[in-house]
């Protein structure tokens, strides 16, 4: 007990002392994730949208050719992004083309190729997730609107992305969360976010556990309070379960509570019953009782 007493007085002597650093920290990698996400889903929509573009034999040469060069450099692009550690990346990104150029060209600012690194390896897990998403919409809808004249790019854009979207939002939300974390290997090209500001503590004083802790209670936070929003979005896509509106519409006509018009138009048809049209109201609301099925 004697060493959680310690351990806390730690932390509070860190906190008291370096507590803007950490704030400092806290809010790099909150912007550094947020707009890597966004830039991220950019991509990947935009890969995951042109590997999903159809064609057939019947089509143009010239077409089929594009199309399938197109999905040759998607799928290179996600195998290289995807099977190759970040932090190879970030320092094969920022050091690379100073090295490349023999220092001819350089990075305005690390920040800048802090949100390159992180927005393209986002995008290539958004590029499949995106591509998996579009699948999953049933092909009938996407006949269906070829059926009513509706051209590819309508297609997507009015039928397929919105319903793929709601799919795919928790897949964004998880990026999103582990770009909060993944963006503490940016240290490798001296970029100062929440994990770095803990390396240069270590450095000063030692306390490499107390700052730690402080580290990894500021991370679950994030993180926590990130999925606490994204569950909320959620359930905002996903509307009311009540069909209270629906079936108290006045305008709705149930079925049974009107006659049907004489074919010869001589007799008007007569009005609702308003206690035949409550009761059925009742019954489609609350369902009926198994002797009256």
């Amino acid at each position: 007990m004697q060493r959680f007493l310690d351990l806390f007085q730690d932390m509070a002597r860190l906190w008291q002392n370096y507590w803007p650093g950490y704030v400092n920290g806290i809010r790099s990698t909150l912007i550094l994730a947020v707009v890597a996400t966004l830039i991220g889903c950019v991509i990947g929509f935009a890969c995951g949208v042109l590997n999903t573009i159809p064609y057939t034999k019947r089509d143009r040469p010239v077409k089929r050719f594009f199309l399938k060069l197109i999905r040759v450099v998607v799928r290179v692009y996600v195998e290289v992004f995807r099977g190759t550690p970040m932090v190879l990346q970030a320092v094969f990104i920022y050091y690379g083309l100073p090295y490349f150029t023999y220092n001819a060209v350089q990075w305005p600012s690390v920040w800048a190729a802090a949100i390159v690194v992180v927005s393209i390896n986002t995008g290539a897990y958004m590029a499949e997730s995106v591509r998996g998403g579009i699948l999953s919409i049933d092909p009938g809808q996407t006949e269906g609107a070829k059926a009513i004249g509706m051209t590819h790019v309508q297609t997507m854009l009015s039928v397929i992305l919105p319903q793929a979207f709601r799919n795919i939002l928790p897949q964004i939300g998880n990026n999103f969360i582990i770009n909060v974390k993944d963006t503490s290997v940016m240290f490798v090209i001296t970029f100062t976010e929440f994990f770095a500001f803990h390396r240069y503590i270590v450095g000063v004083n030692n306390m490499y556990f107390p700052s730690a802790t402080i580290e990894m209670i500021g991370y679950l936070t994030m993180t926590l309070v990130a999925s606490f929003l994204l569950r909320a979005l959620e359930r905002r896509l996903d509307g009311s379960d009540s069909y209270e509106l629906a079936q108290a519409d006045a305008l709705t006509m149930t079925a049974g509570t009107y006659r049907r018009p004489d074919p010869t138009g001589d007799t008007p048809p007569e009005p609702p019953d308003p206690e035949a049209r409550e009761r059925i109201r009742q019954q489609l609301k609350h369902g009926r009782n198994r002797g009256e099925r």
